[in-house]
C-alpha cells in the first residue's frame, strides 16, 4: 500500500476542540501581560533602533502621541505638536509610591513651550504601597489572576498596583477637571507617568502647600471656605479624597488646588468610605483650628452632616 493512500485518513476522524481558557487559569507565557520594567526595557531596544538626535537640552521627544490623553476641549496651553521635546528641570517633590519632577515641553527653537508636573510611580522596587489595601477595597481588577498576583506582591503585581494607582488618578482627575473642581489639568498618561498641569509660576517656581502658609483674618475664612467646597465638589460625585490635609493642598494666587489624589475612596463601595470621608474632615478643620479659625465656623458635625447629604445618604 502507497503512502498517500493515506493522506485523507485523518479527515474522517473527529476533530477535538479546543478547551477554553478561563480568567482565573493560568496562560502561556506568550500570551502574559508584560510588566512596567519589560515594557521600559523594549522602549530602550526601539529607542537605540531608531535614535535620533534629539534638539537643543531635551531629554526625550513628546510623548503625546503614545499615550492617554486628558479630557476635552484641551486648554489652550497644552502643547500637542508631535515634534515638540521634554526637558527635564529638576524635582519637585519625592514620596514613597511617587516622585513628581518638573519638565518643560515645547517646539525647539521656538514656542510655545508648558510646564507639566511629571509624576511617575514607583512599582517593581517597592514591597508594598502606602496602605494601599484600605484603599483598594471596592476596586476590582477584571482577572483573578491579575488580583492573586496584587495580592501576593510579585514583581508583576507590584507593577499593577502601581499602574492601577496611576490609572485610578488620572480617571479622577479628568472627572473632577471636566466637572469644575480646584484640581490639577491631566495631560496624559503613559503607563505609570502622569502628566499634569504644574502648579506654579512660570519661572517653574511651585506654588506653596497650605501648610507652609499662616494665613490671618479674611484670607484664613475665605481658604476654609475653599476647602469645603472642594469636599463637596468630591461628594456629589459619591467621593472622598482619602488623604486630605494641609499637605496636598496647593494654594496659587489666593486658590486652592487638591493634589495627590490616587486613593480616592468611593464612599459607597468602600466598607470604609465614610470613615475615609470623616478622617479627611478632621484632619483639615484641625489645621484650620491650629490657625484661629473660630469654632462656630468649623462646625465639622453640620460639615460632615452637608456632604452625607451630597451624597445622598440623608
Amino acid at each position: 500500500m502507497r503512502s498517500h493512500d493515506f493522506q485523507h485518513a485523518h479527515d474522517d476522524l473527529p476533530r477535538r476542540r479546543r478547551k477554553p481558557r478561563f480568567d482565573d487559569e493560568i496562560q502561556p507565557a506568550r500570551s502574559g501581560r508584560l510588566t512596567e520594567a519589560a515594557k521600559e526595557r523594549l522602549r530602550e531596544l526601539r529607542d537605540d533602533a531608531f535614535e535620533t538626535e534629539i534638539p537643543g537640552d531635551g531629554d526625550r521627544w513628546s510623548t503625546w502621541g503614545d499615550c492617554e490623553q486628558g479630557p476635552r476641549p484641551l486648554p489652550a496651553w497644552v502643547v500637542t505638536e508631535l515634534g515638540a521635546v521634554d526637558t527635564e528641570l529638576g524635582v519637585l517633590k519625592t514620596g514613597k509610591e511617587a516622585d513628581v519632577h518638573l519638565l518643560r515641553r515645547g517646539l525647539p527653537g521656538a514656542e510655545p513651550s508648558c510646564l507639566l508636573a511629571a509624576k511617575r510611580y514607583r512599582g517593581d522596587e517597592h514591597r508594598l504601597f502606602h496602605r494601599d489595601a484600605g484603599y483598594l477595597e471596592g476596586r476590582r481588577m477584571r482577572r483573578s489572576r491579575e488580583m492573586r498576583a496584587m495580592r501576593q506582591r510579585t514583581s508583576f503585581g507590584r507593577n499593577l498596583v502601581a499602574e492601577q494607582w496611576a490609572v485610578a488618578e488620572f480617571a479622577t482627575l479628568a472627572t473632577l477637571w471636566t466637572a469644575g473642581a480646584p484640581v490639577p489639568y491631566p495631560v496624559q498618561r503613559d503607563g505609570t507617568e502622569l502628566l499634569l498641569e504644574f502648579i506654579g509660576d512660570a519661572d517653574g517656581t511651585a506654588a506653596p502647600r497650605l501648610a507652609e502658609l499662616r494665613p490671618r483674618g479674611g484670607e484664613l475664612r475665605d481658604l476654609w471656605h475653599q476647602t469645603t467646597a472642594a469636599l463637596e465638589s468630591l461628594a456629589v460625585r459619591g467621593l472622598a479624597h482619602g488623604d486630605l490635609s494641609a499637605y496636598n493642598i496647593l494654594v496659587h494666587k489666593g486658590q486652592i488646588v487638591l493634589i495627590d489624589l490616587p486613593q480616592v475612596v468611593d464612599v459607597l463601595a468602600n466598607p470604609s468610605g465614610l470613615d475615609f470621608l470623616a478622617r479627611d474632615v478632621r484632619n483639615v478643620a484641625n489645621w484650620f483650628a491650629s490657625r484661629g479659625l473660630p469654632d462656630d465656623m468649623l462646625d465639622v458635625t453640620g460639615l460632615t452632616a452637608d456632604l452625607h447629604a451630597a451624597m445622598g445618604l440623608t
